[in-house]
């Protein structure tokens, strides 16, 4: 299922034993825009405190009830890292996060783990020894690389530049939530294309400046407007994701040149 990020955030996250807090943010992978973390505001439980939890640990949506149910007590969030400030984040405390939790880091696993540990009722990867050891291995290589989580957030708001000039401002994401891939890219065009929303494929995007706030884009403005009309007063359906794919399959793979 498609959801926003404007629609996930504020929604509550139920621990086994009672509500931990809201959803007030998430933090993506620039590179493979995948979702990496959930930072949840633990309010008055907590003092305000703010938690990461990795998608891994959350189930179903509960969509009347605008909460996620996680596999976790309230005890066991309380007693994970402490986190002063989600951004940045350091690779070691996503080492550290992933440590106490019990999962296999991101990037030492060879493949994305968010849902797969509850959706498909597998086992944890950590839970293999042996695929636990080379997980260990590559994540001592990487504990002090950069890592590439931006906050969808601060995002939010930045500027959509095509090849031959600007054609509007991202106003929210799509994320599926099977996977917890970030899907399209919420475009609001009014102020070249006016009246307009459009959506477009992370795949199109070249290079990100973050000092700018700036996203580029590797079509031009007639390629936007050619793409499959988006309405937003209608949910995406397979069928138009079906377009989409087609439409921009021919662009460049996913992964950003990103300035700092």
């Amino acid at each position: 299922m498609l959801l926003t990020l404007s629609d996930i955030k504020g929604h509550s996250i139920a621990a086994t034993d009672g509500t931990i807090g809201t959803v007030s943010d998430l933090l993506f992978d620039d590179d493979s825009w995948m979702i990496r973390w959930f930072v949840v505001d633990t309010g008055k439980w907590l003092s305000g405190r703010k938690v990461l939890l990795p998608p891994v640990v959350l189930g179903h949506v509960l969509p009347s009830e605008r909460t996620f149910p996680v596999r976790l007590t309230r005890a066991e969030v309380e007693a994970s890292p402490e986190l002063s400030t989600h951004l940045p984040v350091s690779r070691q405390f996503e080492t550290s996060t992933y440590d106490y939790y019990g999962f296999s880091p991101y990037w030492g696993s060879g493949y994305y783990l968010g849902g797969y540990g509850l959706y498909g009722g597998g086992t944890p990867m950590s839970r293999d020894p042996e695929v636990q050891r080379r997980a260990d291995d590559i994540a001592r290589l990487e504990r002090n690389a950069e890592p590439h989580l931006r906050s969808g957030e601060e995002v939010t708001g930045y500027h959509i530049q095509a090849t031959d000039g600007d054609i509007g401002h991202l106003s929210d994401i799509m994320i599926e939530d099977t996977d917890w891939s970030i899907h399209y890219l919420v475009v609001d065009t009014s102020n070249w294309w006016v009246g307009q929303t459009v959506l477009l494929s992370p795949r199109s995007s070249q290079d990100i400046r973050w000092t700018e706030r700036l996203l580029y884009l590797d079509i031009d403005r007639e390629t936007v407007k050619r793409g499959p009309p988006y309405d937003p007063s209608k949910p995406v359906d397979r069928a138009y994701e079906k377009r989409m794919d087609g439409y921009y399959a021919p662009v460049r793979p996913t992964g950003l040149l990103t300035t700092k």
